[in-house]
């Protein structure tokens, strides 16, 4: 099985750069992930193209 691709974005609150790995295989998916150095909840959008690519947006909840 091929390994999880990983998406790097910066926190919306304190900025650091933090990796998440991303379950291509659920496909469209939203959910919230705890940033690794600030703990803030941050909002995670991953969408699945028809070709398996996979983009990550990412927001604070005041965002919203």
């Amino acid at each position: 099985m091929p390994p999880l691709p990983t998406a790097d974005i910066a926190c919306p609150y304190c900025g650091e750069t933090i990796t998440l790995v991303v379950d291509d295989s659920a496909g469209d998916q939203q959910y919230i992930e705890d940033c690794h150095v600030c703990c803030k909840p941050i909002e995670v959008r991953v969408s699945v193209d028809e070709d398996g690519a996979v983009d990550v947006v990412a927001w604070g909840q005041d965002d919203a």
